[in-house]
């Protein structure tokens, strides 16, 4: 069935039987390249009979279907003409894992974050009631996104607008609501069918034509018994309240209930939420199991379930993760706060250890960085450990809430650098630079693990503002650990090799592939800085050295605008000193999805790329 069919048209004319052999053959597709490629099959799984219904009753490109946390979109890339191409999935110059709109006309709106669909949506809606068009806008949205503060802000718009659009609320996190039987269903499709729409508006069309003051009393008493006896069933009064009707919940794997449903909803006015109850991993036993561990990961054995990765070195997460347990067993102020992330940012331990210090706040890192401002004016040592490029979304809240104040809050941005597969909506390339800006801001940057518990030492006993640790996905170097973790001065760097021309200064794990690369030199003998702090910079070191050489070589995997190069060569300008200096780092692009070492080369920063900027420089 699955190969028959190359755009959503195709689907038009398909039998129920067809469709329920569809959704099948779509579940075994996604979970054969994602076992081979890796990436976010559990909630994949969950949407495939909602992707076949709304294709089945709506008309991409026309119509405009958002998903939120474009994850949940793979069974909707394979409908979308991309089925031939799905092996290529997260791989360099292949499907992207989420959505694009550079990929696809199918793709009405990129997302790598969440909670955006909502606002986007209501976009759509806006821009089409303004220029008279009449094409259908439906918002898909899940998964956690709705703990986002940015989808009530688009809730309540859509509320007071009341534009027509449909968002379909994807509620994986809960098993579907306490059986009542047939009147629950009956109630649900009876809501959205045409007959009882109809009466409703004749109804209150005929209220307003009673005399004002009988008619007010009336519609009060019927809102209010209208009101008491749908929430004996279903759970509306929130969205009815914020000016959505509410519809379900349903079953969101019933593919026939789910095409008459919203059939009937594509035909009603103003703005409406169908609420569906999915299963995290639907038809894959061991996703169903563990839907949290198969929410994202590489590659795994089909039969097992098990990851292939082989067991190495420990991750910087997981070195992060033993740090603040360690720290926290001394000092029992230290509270972690994350943002529905507590695996991907290591933090399992130190919840399990400390329950009562732990805080998931969900996806809302703005609230995660204002709570911490407040638990740190009240005396406590609050760590924010966020993902580099979700920590973007709450820059106003470090400056006004945090920096202003010079709060004591350390933030441990995981993910720092090119993530790789995820692509660029996940690459951390901008913190060197957003964080910078900020005034107050302590910005620490490890080369290895150790120093990376030196530096959360450090940043625990440093009470005089907010810090910064920037840290990258992956394994760590296998530097052993000393008896005893030191801290850190702040603001001064290491001079780890110490010799003639050029002057490398640089920050993060990257100093290990430099010290590598200037072994082969034989006419040219560098000397190299672990800078360690973007912010401040060690302005002593760096004078003293760049005063006696003429060339001087930056290199961090931050964007080149703005960066650690960026603040260098500020010093040497304020200082009156003219040097030739090359800045090596992320050009001012958004850097695609593909393996980090391809990607590297693509931007000239591999290995040997690395090797051939140098010797260029030097002539």
């Amino acid at each position: 069935m699955l190969e028959k069919i190359k755009f959503p048209k195709d689907l038009k004319e398909l039998k129920l039987e067809d469709l329920h052999s569809l959704a099948f053959e779509m579940r075994e597709r996604i979970i054969d390249v994602v076992s081979k490629n890796g990436g976010h099959i559990a909630p994949s799984l969950g949407t495939i009979e909602l992707t076949i219904a709304l294709l089945k009753v709506f008309s991409p490109p026309r119509d405009k279907i958002i998903w939120d946390v474009s994850h949940q979109s793979y069974g909707y890339k394979l409908l979308t003409g991309r089925n031939e191409g799905f092996d290529t999935l997260r791989q360099f110059g292949g499907i992207s894992g989420f959505l694009s709109r550079d990929e696809s006309i199918y793709d009405a709106f990129g997302a790598g974050h969440a909670s955006t669909s909502l606002s986007a949506a209501l976009g759509f809606a806006a821009a089409r009631d303004r220029k008279g068009s009449d094409y259908e806008v439906v918002a898909v949205i899940g998964d956690g996104a709705l703990t986002g503060g940015m989808a009530m802000e688009g809730l309540n718009q859509i509320g007071y607008h009341n534009n027509k659009l449909l968002v379909i609320l994807n509620d994986n996190r809960m098993s579907i609501a306490e059986n009542v039987g047939g009147m629950r269903e009956y109630l649900t499709r009876l809501q959205s069918g045409d007959i009882y729409n109809k009466v409703m508006e004749d109804a209150w069309d005929l209220l307003e034509k009673l005399p004002e003051a009988l008619g007010k009393k009336t519609k009060r008493a019927a809102k209010k018994l209208s009101e008491g006896l749908k929430n004996l069933i279903v759970p509306n009064i929130l969205f009815e309240e914020l000016g959505l009707s509410y519809f379900g919940p349903i079953d969101g794997h019933d593919i026939r209930e789910l095409i008459i449903l919203l059939s009937n909803l594509k035909k009603l006015k103003g703005a409406k939420l169908l609420h569906i109850i999915t299963e995290k991993g639907r038809g894959y036993q061991p996703a169903e199991d563990e839907p949290t561990l198969f929410h994202g990961l590489g590659p795994f054995d089909r039969e097992t379930g098990e990851p292939l990765k082989k067991e190495g070195l420990k991750s910087y997460s997981t070195i992060f993760g033993e740090a603040i347990v360690e720290e926290a067993r001394k000092n029992e102020n230290i509270i972690a706060i994350t943002a529905a992330m507590t695996k991907g940012t290591g933090l399992v331990a130190f919840k399990e250890e400390f329950p009562d210090r732990f805080f998931d706040v969900g996806i809302a890192e703005q609230h995660a960085v204002t709570f911490a401002g407040g638990l740190a004016s009240a005396g406590m040592c609050p760590v924010c450990a966020i993902y580099s490029t979700f920590l973007q979304r709450a820059f106003d809240q470090i400056i006004h809430d945090i920096a202003l104040q010079r709060l004591p809050v350390i933030f441990c941005l995981d993910r720092g650098g090119l993530v790789g597969d995820d692509g660029p909506t996940h690459h951390g390339v901008f913190d060197h630079s957003y964080l910078r800006m900020i005034p107050n801001m302590v910005i620490m940057v490890p080369r290895d693990e150790v120093e990376l518990k030196r530096m959360f030492k450090t940043a625990v006993e440093y009470q005089e503002g907010p810090v910064a640790i920037r840290y990258p996905r992956g394994a760590v170097e296998g530097i052993p650990f000393p008896d005893k973790i030191a801290p850190i001065t702040i603001g001064k760097g290491e001079v780890l090799r110490k010799a003639g021309e050029p002057l490398i200064l640089a920050v993060g794990p990257i100093i290990y592939e430099i010290l590598e690369i200037v072994k082969d030199f034989d006419d040219i003998d560098p000397t190299v800085v672990d800078v360690r702090f973007v912010k401040p910079l060690d302005d002593e070191l760096i004078l003293k050295l760049a005063s006696t050489r003429n060339k001087i070589i930056t290199v961090e995997d931050n964007v080149i605008s703005g960066g650690f190069g960026s603040a260098v060569l500020e010093l040497l300008s304020n200082k009156g000193l003219k040097k030739d200096v090359l800045r090596i780092g992320i050009p001012d692009r958004f850097i695609r999805h593909g393996n980090k070492e391809e990607l590297l080369e693509t931007i000239d920063m591999g290995k040997d790329d690395l090797k051939e900027r140098i010797k260029e420089f030097m002539k």
